[in-house]
């Protein structure tokens, strides 16, 4: 009984740990780095550039396959306690984090900011977005004409 116990609990862990790592990015590619790609070419087609779309859609596939092969695995070689137990840790850790993946939490904007600066062919609104500055990037969409909508204000 012991045994089982442990076993449920490691594979608990390891679906925490998979949904933490591929579904947790799998969610931000569909909540905060596509919306914010489509309302960046809404304001200029050239703000960022083809290849941030490319580098969205391999991270989405590589996600994909990751959670479907050990999801897979898990199904096909454990036990039902084991699976139940998988599926619980994958749920939980999605209840977690699916809350802080609006790009207006700060860290979720930062994070975005960080991965798709390099994409921004601007330079002086790549290095703002690199150094993570809202005011520096509303300042210099300004400066280009376009609308600071799209960018979140953040207390403090």
């Amino acid at each position: 009984m012991a045994m089982k116990i442990i076993w449920a609990a490691a594979i608990f862990f390891g679906g925490w740990l998979l949904s933490y790592l591929f579904g947790r990015q799998l969610a931000f590619n569909f909540m905060t780095a596509y919306p914010m790609i489509k309302k960046m070419r809404a304001q200029d087609p050239d703000l960022i550039a083809p290849g941030a779309d490319k580098y969205t859609n391999i991270s989405v596939v590589v996600c994909v396959i990751s959670l479907l092969i050990v999801s897979f695995i898990v199904v096909r070689f454990c036990r039902l306690y084991l699976i139940i137990s998988f599926f619980i840790g994958v749920v939980s850790a999605l209840v977690m984090y699916l809350p802080h993946l609006k790009i207006t939490e700060r860290g979720t904007f930062d994070l975005f900011c960080s991965a798709y600066s390099r994409f921004v062919p601007d330079d002086e609104l790549r290095t703002a977005m690199y150094e993570r500055e809202p005011k520096k990037i509303r300042s210099r969409l300004r400066d280009m004409g376009l609308d600071t909508s799209i960018i979140p204000t953040f207390p403090g």
